[in-house]
Formats: C-alpha cells, sequence, structure tokens
C-alpha cells in the first residue's frame, strides 16, 4: 500500500504543479486516446499500479482543467489545498459518517462545522443541517421538511400518509428561479410546473411589489445569487410578506449565500437569515472537493422529522447522527472536509476569498467593457455576463487560455463567466480579457 500511495500523491502533485500553465480545454488527440481506457473487462486484474499509471497516463491529459485558476464555467471552484490533503487522509479513513456509533471522529467533526458555517452565515442558533452531494439534494432536502411542517400544520401527515389526498400546496417562486430548485420539487412531490413564478427585474430579482395572497399551506422560494447575475433577492421585504401569509420561505443560495461571510458584500444577502431554511454548496465558493452540498433549517425538529429513519439494527444514540438530517444513510465525511477547510481558513480567511473573487470578477468586467464588449450585469458578487455570440465562445474554449460557457440571459445569448476559484490572481484576469478580446474579434464582434 505505501509504495502505491506514494506514487499516487507524485503524479497528483505533478498534475496539479500544471494546472496553471496547460490549456483550460483538453487537447483533441487526449480526449480521443480515452478509448484506450474501453476494453473489455480482463479476467485477471491488471494490479493496482498499472492501473493508477493508466488513470494518470491517459485520463489526466483529457481532464478539463477546472480546478486550475483561469476556469470560470458553472460557480466551479477549485479545491483548496486543505480539502485535497483533508479528502485524502478522510479516504484513508474509510468511515462511514451516518451514526455517531459508526464513527465518532466524522460525527463530531459535521456538527462542528455546521456549527461553523451557520455562524458564519449570520444564521439563527439553534439551526440544523446536514452535509448532502450537491445544492440539488440540499434543496430537496429542506423542502422536504418544508412540504411535511406547512402540511402538517393544515392537519395532515405527510410522512405517513404520502401526498394523494393532503392539501394542496401553493409554491412560489421567482421567474429566474434555479433549475435545481424546479428539479427538486419534482424530486419531493410538489412538482415542477405547478409553482407560481413571481416576475423579477433586470437582475432577475423578485420584484417586491404587487405581491399575490397566498392560501395556506404555502412555500416561498428565494434565491440568494442568480446563477447569471449574481443578484439576490430582497429578502426583507419579501420574507415579510410570506410570514403575513403563514408561509414557509426557503432560500437557494448554492455560491450566494457565502457573501454573507464577507463584509465587504455582506449587504448582498442582507435579512436572508429570515427564512426558515437555506440550501448552499461548499464544492462551489467555500473550495472543498466535490459532493458537498449543505441543507440548513431553522427548526431542527422539522428536518430530523422528515428525513429520519429507524430500524432495529440502527443504533441512534444520545449524540448527533449524520443521517438523521440528511436524504442518504450511508455517506462520507463531508463535514470532516468543511471542517478542515474552514480551520484552515478562518474567519478573516474567507472572507478575503469571496471578497477576492468578487474584486476579480469586477476588473474582468471593467477589462471586457474598456475593449469594447458590453456588459449585461451589474457585478454585484462574482459573476459576470458579457455580450458575445456562441462563436466567440466556441473559439475562447478551443483555444485554451481560459474557460467560459454560454448562456441565455433576459432573451438574449451571452457569455457568463463566474470567478468562484481561490487561485485566481489578477494576471490570470488580465490573460482571460485579453483572449476573450481576441475570441470576439475573430468572431467578427465589432467594439461598441
Amino acid at each position: 500500500m505505501g509504495p502505491l500511495l506514494r506514487d499516487a500523491a507524485v503524479r497528483a502533485g505533478r498534475y496539479l504543479r500544471g494546472l496553471a500553465g496547460r490549456p483550460v480545454a483538453p487537447a483533441a488527440e487526449a480526449v480521443r486516446a480515452l478509448d484506450r481506457l474501453d476494453f473489455p473487462l480482463p479476467g485477471t486484474g491488471l494490479g493496482p499500479a498499472a492501473v493508477l499509471a493508466l488513470l494518470d497516463d491517459i485520463g489526466s491529459p483529457a481532464t478539463v482543467a477546472s480546478a486550475g485558476p483561469r476556469y470560470f464555467g458553472f460557480v466551479t471552484g477549485g479545491a483548496l489545498p486543505a480539502a485535497v490533503a483533508a479528502s485524502w487522509l478522510l479516504t484513508a479513513w474509510d468511515q462511514n459518517a451516518a451514526l455517531a456509533v459508526m464513527s465518532p471522529a466524522a460525527a463530531r467533526l459535521d456538527a462542528v462545522a455546521l456549527r461553523w458555517v451557520t455562524e458564519l452565515l449570520g444564521l439563527p442558533g439553534g439551526t440544523a443541517g446536514g452535509f448532502t452531494s450537491g445544492a440539488t439534494m440540499a434543496n430537496a432536502t429542506c423542502l422536504a421538511a418544508a412540504r411535511d411542517r406547512v402540511l402538517a400544520a393544515a392537519g395532515w401527515d405527510a410522512a405517513a400518509l404520502g401526498l394523494p389526498g393532503a392539501p394542496p400546496v401553493q409554491v412560489v417562486v421567482g421567474q429566474e428561479v434555479h433549475a435545481s430548485v424546479l428539479k427538486a420539487l419534482g424530486l419531493v412531490g410538489l412538482g415542477r410546473d405547478r409553482a407560481l413564478r413571481l416576475p423579477a427585474d433586470g437582475q432577475g430579482r423578485i420584484v417586491p411589489a404587487g405581491l399575490p395572497a397566498l392560501r395556506r399551506p404555502a412555500i416561498v422560494c428565494l434565491q440568494a445569487g442568480n446563477v447569471n447575475s449574481g443578484a439576490s433577492d430582497p429578502f426583507p421585504a419579501l420574507i415579510g410578506w410570506a410570514r403575513e401569509h403563514g408561509a414557509w420561505v426557503h432560500v437557494d443560495g448554492a455560491f450566494g449565500l457565502w457573501a454573507a461571510a464577507c463584509p465587504e458584500v455582506a449587504g448582498e444577502v442582507a435579512g436572508a437569515a429570515g427564512a426558515d431554511s437555506w440550501a448552499t454548496d461548499a464544492h462551489k465558493w467555500l473550495n472543498t472537493s466535490y459532493d458537498c452540498g449543505i441543507a440548513l433549517v431553522r427548526d431542527g425538529e422539522a428536518l430530523r422529522s422528515a428525513l429520519s429513519a429507524e430500524a432495529a439494527y440502527l443504533p441512534l444514540g444520545a449524540d448527533r447522527d449524520p443521517m438523521a438530517f440528511t436524504p442518504q444513510s450511508s455517506q462520507r465525511a463531508r463535514g470532516a472536509e468543511v471542517w478542515a477547510v474552514l480551520a484552515s481558513l478562518g474567519r478573516d480567511g474567507l472572507a478575503g476569498l469571496v471578497g477576492r473573487c468578487v474584486r476579480l470578477a469586477r476588473r474582468f468586467a471593467r477589462g471586457v467593457s474598456a475593449g469594447g464588449l458590453q456588459v449585461l450585469n451589474e457585478v454585484r458578487l462574482n459573476q459576470v455576463v458579457v455580450d458575445v455570440p456562441d462563436q466567440a465562445i466556441g473559439i475562447l474554449q478551443r483555444e485554451g487560455t481560459c474557460w467560459c460557457g454560454p448562456t441565455r440571459w433576459q432573451g438574449r445569448r451571452a457569455m457568463r463567466v463566474s470567478v468562484s476559484n481561490w487561485s485566481t490572481t489578477e494576471a490570470d484576469i488580465d490573460r482571460s480579457v485579453a483572449a476573450v478580446l481576441a475570441a470576439a474579434r475573430r468572431a467578427g464582434v465589432r467594439p461598441q
């Protein structure tokens, strides 16, 4: 085992050191070479050393350098050194973090990490939560608790009886609701297409005027950090309206909620703590490794009653058992990795990470604007929307200096830039701006 792990460490270190200098997108020949990994399952195994070599020699060149400093697609952060190192150790631990009795260390780190997260986000004391596979499952977790609680208030036990025959739950979302919320609504049986959509302004924020009366039971879904513009809904006005109608308020804040941890931009999400539940992603702006969403619910009993499972062989203890707060039973020690990242960064380090990304996004916007391209959004956080055609985006991606993706914003095609990586520098931004401007010129875009 020792030589194999040392070989893995050498190969991983070489890969990470090369991220900043390589093209972001893999070369076409590297992608074609993946065919070499598609062979009949051998009767006699190849052995771990040979398998590791194949993965590195063929797989590594065909990866997208999304962990590198010039990847600006999909709100993707790169795993911090503490996250990478902790995940290696946690993999060696090989703990099932479902129950405290199965892993006292994982359960304790899970609880501490959740407490730190709620403090950093300014959420109410006593907020409960769990670590999930991502924002979609975090949203679904919160909405399951919301569904059961609002139906219980209407005299219906959804956990026992399901939804057939239940009073219909009115769900309200904004016009710019993220697809993960709609998917989660489908997963918890509330329907993707039944939600009432409220009008949004030019930055994707729900307009807090002319709001309709709600019928109970009701759930209102708000947004911290629009996936294109980065703007957040006006929480105080909308939460006040929802409270008047007895509605549960959920906030989808996959990346935007982390603004609360940075005094420089905390005002962007002011009032979000007044909601009943919140979903976010640690593998976005917190820069943990992947598969690390966080579901947070003000009423811990609502979360536990919606998600817990009992069986004779499951010895639920006096300590907090993570599986009682998440959809999955068996689970990796996600909370331990979040603990490692937060302990490494500290409060000031996290604020610095968020603030630096915001400043770099604004630098990107100024650069492309100075080059004659139109920025279509107010750069509130780390998102920039640039008016360039798909042809220019394709040229940019193939050229390889940086990677930005296409989007549709306010009825028009555009390019979306998300600055979320801890390792991105001003020099990376300036190189990327130059590449965007060159790609636009090649696509025939005339400066405005």
